[in-house]
């Protein structure tokens, strides 16, 4: 009994590891060589001195490119280096505040939020109410309300102030 071909790690056939009998075939200048019988189609590509790669299985027959594959895996990777690069990662900042916030420090987390939004991220600002503050939540509405008239140049609000249990939240995301 034969030993089964199982599926490479890296997930792409080649050589010996293709299972179907016919496959359609590719030259390395692109050129299509038609079906033919897979051990056919890998003595041409040992012949080029290249290997002979299913690139698309789920065709009938499945399709099979003759290239080097070392160079393909390498350009691959290098592709997905570039992606990875170009790729921003925007974070989400949070700045808690109290409704008994004083003016100083209220400026401070105001230059922060800023700073953070200019840096590009988005700002999650919080006011957070303990014991019988929770009554008084007109003044967490007020104090974010300040905060998008101050912010107005910089920001826009991408979720309105909401409440959830003892907290009241709002989204700030930069303007382009």
């Amino acid at each position: 009994m034969r030993p089964r071909r199982e599926m490479p790690q890296d997930g792409v056939r080649r050589n010996e590891m293709i299972r179907a009998r016919e496959v359609r075939v590719i030259a390395a200048d692109g050129e299509q060589k038609g079906i033919m019988q897979r051990n056919e189609a890998i003595a041409l590509a040992k012949e080029a001195g290249l290997d002979l790669v299913e690139v698309s299985s789920n065709a009938e027959p499945p399709v099979c490119r003759i290239m080097d594959y070392g160079k393909f895996k390498y350009e691959q990777q290098k592709k997905k280096q570039e992606a990875k690069k170009r790729q921003s990662v925007v974070q989400i900042k949070e700045i808690k505040v109290r409704p008994k916030t004083d003016d100083h420090d209220y400026e401070t987390k105001v230059r922060h939020i800023r700073r953070f939004l200019e840096d590009g991220d988005r700002c999650k600002v919080t006011v957070f109410f303990r014991g019988r503050e929770i009554v008084h939540k007109d003044r967490g509405v007020s104090i974010l309300d300040r905060i998008v008239q101050d912010l107005a140049d910089v920001a826009k609000v991408d979720q309105e102030a909401r409440a959830e249990g003892r907290t009241l939240q709002m989204l700030l995301v930069p303007k382009k």
